[in-house]
């Protein structure tokens, strides 16, 4: 059974060598990686496999937010986590002064408009709310994707940590609602629209069919690949690269692949 995040954070770093069962010589590395339940936690049970045949063990961590799992990777009570995007890791670093580092990119998740209260762009009203994620990166993320559907217009400098307050245009006075993006989901209904990250929209059984509007994933792939991160100075842990080898197998492809089409697309 998966520990939970509250057991983690009582918990010591756990990469090492562990003494195999009594009476034998063996061996086995534990690795400790925390993660969002979907699909992040998923690919991990896959990866889990393959590292098992090298007498690895992968713990996973589940995490329904996107802070715990970067600071408990900063105080060691993990050894990696695999739920951010590259831009949230940067922009993450930068605002907690933080130390951590992408060692693989995995796969790409198409960030999706899904109906709330109206059941198409087309069905919006005048004053009507949309929900945006409330964490810098997405929320830009969000607001340019509301953009690109001729929603709302953004300030030409806004950039990839836009906010409500860099709207530039809003002929419709569309109320963007800034919510956690763990409650997206669960909100969706008591608003007109809801611009939701690939995990959550996955976890909550939502479907690309159900989607009214996907990003470019020509311009998005690159700045929202989600990465395998550590904290600086355990790139080159063998542990790790055994991970960053599983992770990239042409296994964990398959499964991405046939498990989640167009919403989960592998990076390597």
């Amino acid at each position: 059974m998966k520990k939970t995040a509250s057991l983690l954070l009582a918990g010591a770093l756990t990469l090492g060598l562990l003494t195999g069962c009594a009476g034998g010589n063996t061996e086995k590395t534990t690795i400790k990686v925390g993660a969002s339940p979907a699909p992040h936690a998923e690919i991990l049970e896959k990866a889990k496999e393959i590292l098992a045949k090298e007498d690895i063990a992968l713990e996973i961590v589940e995490f329904n937010d996107y802070v715990l799992p970067n600071t408990s990777l900063e105080d060691g009570s993990l050894d990696a986590n695999y739920f951010q995007h590259i831009t949230y890791l940067n922009d993450f670093n930068e605002k907690n002064d933080t130390h951590l580092v992408s060692v693989a990119d995995i796969h790409y998740e198409p960030f999706a408009i899904y109906p709330g209260k109206a059941a198409s762009l087309a069905d919006l009203k005048d004053g009507d709310q949309i929900a945006v994620p409330n964490d810098g990166t997405n929320e830009a993320r969000a607001l340019m994707l509301l953009e690109a559907n001729g929603l709302i217009t953004l300030k030409a400098d806004a950039g990839l940590s836009a906010t409500k307050d860099d709207i530039a245009e809003n002929p419709h006075n569309y109320d963007i609602v800034e919510l956690e993006a763990s409650q997206l989901t669960a909100r969706r209904e008591d608003v007109a629209l809801a611009v939701i990250n690939g995990n959550y929209a996955l976890g909550a059984g939502l479907t690309s069919d159900q989607a009214l509007a996907f990003e470019d994933a020509a311009q998005s792939a690159e700045p929202y690949v989600n990465v395998l991160a550590v904290k600086e100075g355990n790139e080159d842990n063998e542990a790790v690269k055994a991970l960053v080898e599983a992770l990239t197998s042409q296994e964990v492809k398959d499964f991405m692949t046939e498990k989640y089409g167009s919403a989960v697309v592998p990076a390597f």
